[in-house]
Formats: C-alpha cells, structure tokens, sequence
C-alpha cells in the first residue's frame, strides 16, 4: 500500500521505474494516461468515492492527496473500497467476451463457414464492435480472422496430400482464383510452392496482469509472452523463419494445454510446467535457458550465479544477451535473473511486471511454507 505525500511540489511524469519498484509519484504519473501495461501490477483507490480502479481507468483522476495505492485486489476489498464500474478492475484483463469466444469456437468446428455482418446481426451482434474487438487483439478484422481459419485449414488439406482446388473449395472459397489470391497474400507464394512451408498457431488469453500471447507448431510451445512487450514483431517475424512458417490462428492441443497450466500458475496452484516446447537457438544459448529452468520457484538469482552455475564465470554478459533472446517467458523463468547488486534488469515486458512476477512467487511460496507449518504443528 502506498499513502498519498502531501506536497505543494507538482508530480513529475514518470520517466524510468529503477528497479521495478514505483514510488506514489511514479504510480500517480500514470494514472488517466489510459495506458494498460501497468493494468494489473498495482491498483488505485479513491478515499473519496470508495472505489478503486485499474491506473488506465477512463474517469476523472482524483487529487493525489485522495489516492492510495494498493499492491493487489484484495488488499483494496479489505480495506473497505469497491471495484469500480468503469474500468471493472475484478475481471481479468483481456478476457475474451463469451460471445466472441462462442463465435471463435464456431468457426474452429466449421473453418469452412463465413460468418456475414448480417449473420452477426441475426445474433444481436454489432459487426463495428466486432471490427473493433479484433483490430485491439489480433490487429486483424473479424473477416480477416475468418479468412486465415480458412486459409489454415486449406494448407493441413494440401499437407496432407490432398489437391488445391479439392482444399480450396473444401475451405469455403467459391473461387479457385479468390483461394489463390488470399493464400499469396499470406505465404507470399502460391499454395503449389508452399507446400514445404509451416503452420504456427497463436492464442491470446487473459492474465491477472495483461494479455498474453502464445504461439505453437505441431510440435510444442515455441513462443509465449505479453501483448504489448518489446521487440514482440521482431520475434514473429524470428519465429516465422525459424520454422519456416506463417502464424495463423487455429487448434492447437500445445495451446490447449499452456493456457491451462499458466491459468493454473496465476491462480497460484502450479510452480512446474509440462508443456512441450519447440525451442531454436544456438547450443550456448539453449545450455543458459536449460539453466534457468533449475532456478527453483520464488527465489532468483544473480547473471554471475547463472554463469558460475553453467561453469562459464567469464560469460556473464553472454548469458545476460542469451536470457534477453529468451522467447518463451514465465515457463523458462529468466526473471528470475537480476542483477549482482539485486537491482532488477531488463525485461521485454517491463521491469514492472519482471517486479510483479518475483513478488508473486515469493509471496505464493511463503503462502504455501506457511500451509505445511500449520498442518505439520496439528
């Protein structure tokens, strides 16, 4: 919990979170700017109105002398404060509205189907928030989402041996010359020199701390982090060649299972992952990402102990660059990794979130020692 200071100084905006820990002046510059990536990571409460909010809430910003500052949901309920209906802080942020998730679930049993504005309509649907919906969370609009389901489930036919007008039309397109138009745009090739080419799959969900974003080949896991992260184009674009492939919405029984362990994470109830992954880099770079898998659960380490514990002391900066190429976050955990003087250090996502995720598993670890001291003393 932070208390509002009192001063007659006016508060800077915030210009660089050191370490991850905020001051109120840093947490105060935020509030009404609307930016969601601290959504989550700390909670604004209003002693006036009794009601607390996401820092990116759209109503009024109250005087600062009005404000605390609390860590987590709870903390606020506790202290008697209500969530607000604006921004409703209580629901996960991002979580996909179950009629759009009704409508995903729809075209992923029949990718072949075209859902019409009209047919949106017949459903009490307006096609403009649909539009805007898609465009905030894939970049894309609901017919182009509904193009590259089809387009995705085309290629698994061609895969498989079957022709291009057979998977053209099977895929719902009326025209072979409309198919091939669409596929070129995607894979930049026609479908008959394609056909060596991948498919990786991508799923957003919800977090208590931000959208993720998680993408997968037949394989296993090959990228999992935050809407919104540093570099994350690049890393597409990386992933994209690695594998050859072209990422495309569709099943995936990798994506299935990782949104369910990391729900299980957040939920406090998973400390070890299952998950297969689909990991390229170099052999240096997979030995100091195997090495941040031993780092156990609620503690963290420094980049000096990550390469002492590899028996490489002379490779510190190595294994910094190597933990900052990592693709797959919270499941490979480099933030746990933080500097020799415990200072926190870079992290795609932010030193803020690097912050929430260390205090979460600390806090959820002493929660847990805690529970086995009480049953071991009955």
């Amino acid at each position: 919990m932070t208390r509002a200071k009192l001063t007659n100084e006016p508060l800077k905006k915030l210009k660089r979170v050191t370490n991850g820990i905020m001051s109120f002046e840093d947490k105060y510059s935020i509030v009404g700017t609307r930016d969601t990536k601290y959504d989550g990571t700390f909670f604004t409460a209003v002693i006036t109105t009794g009601i607390f909010c996401h820092p990116s809430c759209r109503a009024r910003i109250p005087k600062a002398k009005n404000v605390i500052f609390y860590d987590t949901i709870e903390e606020a309920l506790q202290n008697g404060f209500r969530p607000c209906k604006v921004c409703k802080p209580m629901e996960k942020i991002g979580e996909t509205p179950l009629y759009i998730k009704n409508l995903i679930a729809e075209l992923q049993q029949n990718p072949h189907e075209k859902i019409s504005d009209e047919q949106l309509k017949s459903k009490g649907i307006e096609p403009h928030t649909i539009r805007r919906w898609f465009k905030k969370n894939y970049n894309i609009t609901f017919h182009s989402f509904q193009r590259m389901l089809r387009i995705n489930y085309a290629f698994t036919n061609i895969k498989k041996g079957n022709s291009i007008t057979y998977s053209a039309f099977e895929s719902g397109y009326e025209s072979l010359s409309g198919f091939n138009e669409s596929y070129r745009s995607l894979f930049g090739e026609s479908a008959s020199k394609s056909k060596n080419r991948n498919v990786i799959n991508v799923l957003r969900f919800s977090s208590p701390v931000g959208c993720i974003i998680a993408c997968a080949t037949e394989k296993g896991l090959c990228f999992l982090g935050f809407i919104g992260q540093k570099r994350i184009e690049k890393q597409f674009d990386e992933i994209q060649k690695q594998f050859n492939a072209i990422i495309l919405p569709g099943k995936n029984a990798h994506l299935t299972k990782v949104k369910k362990e990391i729900t299980e994470y957040f939920d406090g109830k998973r400390k070890i992952f299952s998950v297969s992954l689909d990991i390229v880099g170099t052999e240096f770079r997979k030995k100091v990402w195997n090495e941040l898998l031993n780092i156990p659960y609620g503690k963290s380490v420094s980049y000096k102990e990550q390469a002492i514990a590899m028996n490489n002391i002379k490779a510190i900066r190595a294994v910094a660059s190597a933990n900052g190429a990592n693709k797959i976050s919270i499941i490979i955990p480099c933030h746990r990794v933080i500097g020799s003087n415990g200072m926190l250090r870079g992290y795609a996502s932010g030193l803020h979130k690097k912050s929430w995720l260390l205090n979460f598993e600390k806090n959820n670890s002493n929660l847990l020692a805690q529970k086995i001291i009480n049953y071991e003393s009955v």
